[in-house]
């Protein structure tokens, strides 16, 4: 079921190439001007890869969120549950668009991945919107999706636990995106990981290229618009991680150039 604030997408459009084939595709086109919900899926039959040019989106599996941009999809193979949130990060009044692809077969570079997160380079995006044309010739269609198929690269396996595989800031990646409120600091951390808070740092910025704390603090403000949606502001900035609404309030101006508050009406 795909929900946007609890009503139905504004619009849902449905493309089809090669259908009823292993090498078809069918693509939806969600759009709304709030959040769309895409909850409680489990598709038997075909997998599914959610990709959004206009804002972020956050999938949930057995617990673990994980938050993507637009330069990045959400894969989830064929019988595995899952549930998906999608909010423009744009401050401007807005309908945002998500595209979800439905296909009977694995993209190479995502073989074996279960669910997680797959990189969205600018010619697959351009690939994922051309397919979405009215009246687009079945030849077409079908060498846009060729193009979607082996341009796509896996990026986060969501499938794995938060404490095995990667490096070390993977594993305080994993577990500050399941709760960004953690307090725990870059030196309880490195404590915990049994390594130098130097050695930390060094792999934030060499898998992220940011400190910790900018990393934190952008996955903080990418969740709270997501809770804006639901809960006040003085909750969000709890719910983040924020020790007052002020502080929060200041972070997300400096970030987005309006408050929360305007983003939320």
């Amino acid at each position: 079921m795909v929900t946007a604030r609890g009503a139905d997408p504004d619009n849902c459009d449905e493309f089809g190439y090669g259908i009823g084939t292993p090498g078809g595709i069918l693509v939806l086109r969600y759009v709304a001007a709030t959040t769309l919900e895409f909850g409680g899926i489990r598709q038997d039959w075909l997998h599914q890869l959610y990709w959004s040019p206009d804002g972020l989106m956050a999938v949930s599996y057995q617990g673990n969120t994980e938050f993507v941009g637009a330069g990045e999809a959400i894969w989830a193979q064929r019988a595995v549950s899952h549930s998906v949130q999608a909010k423009p990060t744009s401050i401007r009044p807005t309908r945002h668009t998500v595209y979800r692809l439905c296909l009977r077969e694995d993209p190479p570079g995502l073989a074996g991945l279960r669910i997680g997160t797959a990189r969205v380079p600018a010619e697959v995006a351009a690939a994922i919107q051309g397919l979405a044309v009215r009246g687009l010739p079945e030849q077409d269609g079908l060498r846009l999706r060729a193009s979607v198929m082996h341009g796509l690269a896996s990026l986060r396996d969501l499938s794995e636990p938060a404490g095995d595989g990667g490096g070390f800031a993977l594993r305080v990646a994993r577990a500050l995106t399941n709760e960004p409120a953690d307090p725990t600091s870059l030196d309880e951390w490195a404590g915990r990981l049994h390594v130098s808070a130097k050695t930390l740092q060094r792999d934030f910025q060499r898998q992220f290229g940011q400190s910790f704390s900018t990393w934190r603090a952008s996955l903080r403000l990418r969740a709270s618009l997501i809770l804006l949606d639901a809960y006040p502001v003085s909750e969000v900035a709890h719910r983040v991680g924020y020790s007052s609404a002020s502080a929060y309030i200041a972070a997300f101006r400096r970030t987005f150039g309006r408050t929360p508050g305007q983003v939320s009406d």
